[in-house]
């Protein structure tokens, strides 16, 4: 995908995203436009409403009871929250990986890669293995696993089940790739691979990721918006964010005054 005339192609952008939960807002008319190919930063304290509006990108707030989103979330153009969108088919296109690693443990590793392409019917063995190995080798897997995609997936570590858990997503092709704190409950070394994945996965799939470590946002962003009682306080590119960013709130975060 190229850049157009009148600069770099929008891949998803949302238009006054509002999240209720019933008793309170998660987050209110959040307006932000991510960039193809790109790894995007979402920061900010507990709380204040990075995840529920990273949910609200493919729709996972749809599974729960009492939630309603307003407003626009828009992939190339197309609202996937319009009437007669299927939100299954939207979670293919935004695909996402969550906090803690969620390989499915009874199955094998192979079967694990998979399950979204069996989910749809495909069953050419061919073509799945072919899935898997590409999808593992994308996620930095597949020289670690190759001599056993017969084992279960409990028996990897976590960092290795993390990887898993993204190779499972990019086997579908998304065309953007959710994570929500992907390494927070991962060793340093494990950290440290999950971060290199992340940046060369960007040359295939816009990356949107929630990090509460303003040192990884910092190493792996292109871009970083910095969230602060369920809204959007500022954002920009990563170096200037955390250089020179124009909000007073913004910089009392980044410098650790507060959070």
């Amino acid at each position: 995908m190229t850049e157009t005339a009148k600069g770099p192609r929008i891949r998803m952008e949302t238009r006054n995203i509002t999240v209720d939960y019933g008793n309170g807002r998660g987050v209110r008319n959040v307006t932000l436009s991510f960039e193809d190919r790109k790894v995007n930063a979402l920061i900010g304290p507990s709380g204040c409403g990075k995840t529920t509006f990273l949910r609200a990108l493919n729709r996972m707030h749809d599974l729960m009871r009492g939630v309603k989103v307003t407003g626009e979330a828009l992939l190339d153009g197309e609202d996937i929250y319009a009437p007669g969108v299927d939100p299954v088919t939207v979670r293919r296109r935004i695909g996402m990986v969550f906090q803690k690693p969620t390989p499915f443990p009874t199955m094998s590793i192979f079967d694990n890669v998979v399950s979204g392409l069996k989910l749809v019917g495909i069953r050419d063995r061919a073509q799945l293995a072919q899935v898997a190995e590409r999808s593992l080798r994308q996620a930095a897997l597949w020289d670690e696993v190759a001599d056993r995609l017969k084992s279960p997936a409990s028996r990897l570590s976590g960092g290795q089940q993390q990887r898993l858990s993204i190779a499972r997503a990019l086997a579908v092709e998304p065309d953007v790739l959710l994570m929500d704190e992907p390494t927070s409950s991962l060793d340093p070394a494990a950290t440290r691979r999950i971060e290199e994945l992340v940046g060369s996965l960007k040359k295939d799939v816009t990356i949107i990721i929630v990090t509460h470590n303003m040192q990884q946002a910092a190493r792996i962003s292109d871009v970083t918006s910095f969230f602060l009682d369920g809204e959007v306080i500022e954002s920009g590119p990563t170096d200037q964010m955390f250089t020179s960013p124009t909000d007073e709130r913004t910089e009392q975060y980044v410098t650790g005054r507060f959070g």
